[in-house]
């Protein structure tokens, strides 16, 4: 396996994790009609982000390669959003996950973006 093919399997790996853990922390939070809402908006974009990352893997173009990996920023930074918005109102207890997560989504963004960006069309 070369170093690219192991760095999309990492990636791969990492997103889906990403969004598994986003729908286990989902169970912990403060019931409520907002929390609802803000569940479903979450675990839409988390899984959302690894789902796309996959689907720009077996881009069959450079250009649709490009197109996928701008949904999975995008949904990535909806996700970062919906935790920002945990996290400021107070919907959750369990503050070293959410942190955990933040800091999980920005690293994932980071990557996806440098990546989006490198290409050349």
């Amino acid at each position: 396996m070369t170093e690219k093919e192991a760095f999309i399997e990492m990636m791969k790996k990492r997103t889906k994790a990403f969004a598994v853990d986003i729908i286990k922390f989902c169970d912990s939070l403060k019931p409520s009609k907002a929390s609802s809402v803000i569940v479903y908006q979450l675990v839409k974009s988390a899984t959302s982000t690894g789902a796309n990352y996959r689907a720009a893997c077996r881009a069959r173009s450079k250009k649709e390669f490009f197109s996928k990996l701008s949904i999975v920023v995008e949904e990535a930074d909806e996700s970062e959003y919906w935790l920002e918005v945990i996290k400021e109102s107070n919907l959750t207890e369990n503050i070293n996950d959410l942190e955990r997560l933040l800091s999980e989504i920005l690293e994932i963004v980071k990557v996806v973006s440098k990546a989006r960006n490198s290409i050349q069309m």
